[in-house]
């Protein structure tokens, strides 16, 4: 591609439309949370209070680390830090898959910590 070895691939990772590992990681585990919606319950379940976050999925209160790197904390935390355009279509998995693979590509992360970051921003 023309670019020296000491130079940043995240331009063409873009531009080739290639996901890094940690994107491919991030569309995998959300398309599991979207195919398994049975395991999760969203917050309305455990509270009748009406707020913003009453349609996230419920975030378990845990104190084991091996549980909170495991797929089902890690899925529900970063499937609430989604935009809410993309969690609004998770109904329907062929859009949500098509939606969060274009956002995905738009930004390439290249690990959770950028994930998290650009949702605070």
């Amino acid at each position: 591609m023309g670019i020296g070895y000491r130079e940043s691939c995240k331009g063409l990772f873009k531009d080739l439309k290639i996901l890094p590992f940690a994107s491919q990681y991030i569309l995998s585990l959300l398309l599991f949370v979207v195919l398994n919606k049975g395991y999760f319950a969203p917050n309305s379940v455990y509270h009748n209070f009406n707020t913003r976050q009453k349609n996230d999925l419920h975030l378990p209160d845990v104190s084991l680390t091996i549980y909170q790197r495991g797929v089902f904390y890690s899925g529900i935390k970063i499937f609430n830090a989604l935009p809410s355009p993309i969690k609004d279509i998770s109904g329907n998995p062929t859009k949500f898959k098509v939606a969060l693979k274009h956002y995905l590509l738009t930004y390439s992360f290249y690990n959770l910590d950028e994930f998290f970051s650009e949702q605070n921003a």
